[in-house]
């Protein structure tokens, strides 16, 4: 189980370790975006950090309906106890998790200040 915080703003917030090909790992705060379908986003500071490699470019509809090319790279992330490959896309924001990621887990939130966030893998 992944356990997580809302924020004082009312975000669903998770800490997840991303890792990169040369080993780096860096313990990143991401919100939960029920609205982003892909794995996670983050900034390109933080990708440069990881040293992650490009895999391309994908289309994405922002929040207000306009669409966006991301460059995407390539990454781990500790989930759950295991190692799991996911995409990551070069973004502005906060990071943000994605229902990708998501797949195939309950997300519950306790939706308060300080409120717990669990993501559990669906038996």
């Amino acid at each position: 189980m992944i356990v997580g915080q809302v924020n004082a703003k009312l975000e669903p917030v998770i800490r997840l370790q991303i890792l990169g090909p040369t080993g780096i790992a860096r313990t990143v705060e991401t919100l939960v975006d029920t609205g982003f379908g892909g794995f996670l986003t983050m900034p390109i500071s933080e990708i440069r950090v990881l040293a992650l490699r490009t895999v391309g470019r994908e289309i994405g509809i922002l929040a207000d309906g306009t669409l966006q090319l991301f460059d995407v790279y390539e990454a781990q992330v500790d989930w759950d106890g295991r190692r799991r490959d996911i995409k990551v896309q070069a973004s502005n924001s906060l990071p943000l998790l994605g229902t990708e990621l998501l797949l195939g887990h309950d997300l519950a939130i306790r939706m308060m200040n300080r409120g717990q966030v669990t993501i559990a893998a669906v038996p």
